[in-house]
């Protein structure tokens, strides 16, 4: 039990703010000696102990009538835990420029609003929690944890499970936890948007697993590090989101995930980098079985790893010279439009498209009919033909070299037939051991 005779001053002046809601504010006001980095050598002046944090919250000092009761401190050193697993606070918890010393324990927690900006933390832990308005830790630096209930390796910011009814703000953040997990969020459930923009840095995988993101994920110009233990930067592996932005800079050092993900709106990689896992053979960019409506592939650079859109679903498809690294896997790939873009404008050509194709590590027919559907459905039938023969080529320097042979002669092109206006491809089947009739036989035929 925290009494008021056994308070430091600092955090009497914390307890007398908190049922007013008032901000108690440490800082000294120079900027060396401020800064957070510094935090650990913050003398007894400017020292909190977390038990008292906890104590206020959990309603040790009452509110005045008339008052919003809210925990706000800026410029402190934390001292201790903040064991706060299981708890249930009605109170706002607002933290800004303040040196942890330990990590943060939100398991299971019910809270309102969390801001903490701008802070040093060696980890947050709100596995299964329960969060009434924001999470916000923008430009703060959240180190990793040894392990967790919900995660065995090192993990600097665990919300598997979690619900947040309203967003997640993490821009100017780093979350670190190098070869593991610089987020772990399976399951997680929110009302808002993540934000990850302007700065954002994590060292370790993204895990988004099975995530509800009714208002999207933003991640323009941030910089994904030191992937996972399997070469992963991000994964969204069947997540439900309504728009992903990866634009703007973008960088992933490790493999992107977007594994039977659905996607209501739009996927956008303009002007970002896929450089895929540095250690093994890993895709860049692994989509199998996503669904999308628009996706814009527009990147600043080739991928230095594959492409795997196998199974893949989008109603638009836009890309350019920078999209494609050597080997794209298509097969079973549908989409409802795909444009070219080129110096602003949307462009397209068959014999761009037939070199995408073999970019295939093996032959499939399903590349080449999506393609040819579409060319159809614009209207351009000679293009569509052009297709189909060069899938026909394909498949015929697929096959070992006595099937080949044969699949030759029973397709010789057939000038009666031609002339004669004969129906379909201007193909001819006929047995190669076979003579060739004349073309007097043919017209008694």
């Amino acid at each position: 039990m925290i009494l008021y005779n056994d308070l430091t001053p600092p955090e009497r002046a914390l307890w007398d703010a908190f049922p007013e809601g008032r901000r108690v504010d440490l800082r000294v006001g120079t900027p060396e000696d401020d800064h957070v980095t510094g935090g650990g050598e913050w003398g007894a002046d400017r020292t909190v102990r977390g038990a008292v944090i906890v104590a206020l919250l959990l309603g040790a000092n009452a509110a005045q009538p008339g008052a919003v009761a809210c925990l706000r401190l800026a410029g402190a050193r934390i001292a201790g835990h903040l064991r706060l697993a299981g708890a249930q606070f009605e109170y706002a918890l607002w933290i800004e420029e303040c040196w942890f010393e330990a990590a943060v324990d939100l398991l299971g927690a019910s809270a309102q609003t969390i801001v903490m900006t701008g802070c040093r933390v060696p980890g947050i832990e709100a596995d299964s929690a329960q969060i009434e308005g924001n999470l916000d830790l923008r430009r703060s630096v959240v180190e990793s944890l040894d392990s967790s209930p919900f995660n065995d390796i090192s993990t600097a910011l665990s919300l598997s499970d979690a619900k947040v009814a309203g967003g997640m703000q993490l821009n100017g953040a780093h979350l670190s936890a190098p070869g593991g997990l610089a987020m772990a969020a399976g399951g997680l459930a929110m009302g808002g948007g993540i934000y990850c923009n302007r700065g954002f840095v994590a060292r370790g995988e993204i895990r988004l697993v099975g995530a509800q993101l009714p208002r999207g994920l933003y991640m323009r110009g941030s910089h994904l590090h030191d992937p996972g233990p399997h070469g992963v930067a991000l994964a969204l592996n069947n997540a439900v989101v309504s728009r992903l932005d990866f634009s703007d800079g973008f960088t992933a050092n490790g493999t992107v995930q977007l594994r039977s993900t659905q996607i209501s709106d739009r996927v956008g990689f303009e002007g970002g980098t896929l450089n895929g896992s540095p250690d093994d053979d890993a895709p860049a960019l692994l989509c199998r079985l996503m669904q999308a409506v628009d996706v814009d592939l527009t990147l600043a650079r080739p991928p230095t790893g594959a492409v795997d859109l196998r199974g893949a679903q989008v109603s638009y498809l836009y890309d350019s010279e920078q999209s494609w690294p050597t080997v794209v896997q298509l097969e079973g790939f549908v989409y409802g439009s795909i444009k070219k873009v080129e110096s602003g404008e949307r462009r397209d050509c068959v014999n761009h498209r037939l070199a995408w194709i073999r970019r295939s590590p093996a032959y499939s027919p399903q590349p080449y009919e999506q393609l040819a559907s579409w060319y159809r459905t614009i209207g351009h039938d000679d293009d569509a033909r052009r297709i189909l023969l060069a899938k026909q080529r394909h498949r015929r320097r697929a096959m070992p070299w006595p099937a080949r042979v044969g699949a030759t002669c029973s397709t010789r092109p057939s000038v009666t037939a031609t002339v004669l206006g004969w129906p379909g491809s201007g193909f001819l089947r006929w047995p190669c051991w076979a003579p060739w009739p004349s073309v007097r036989s043919l017209r008694h035929r």
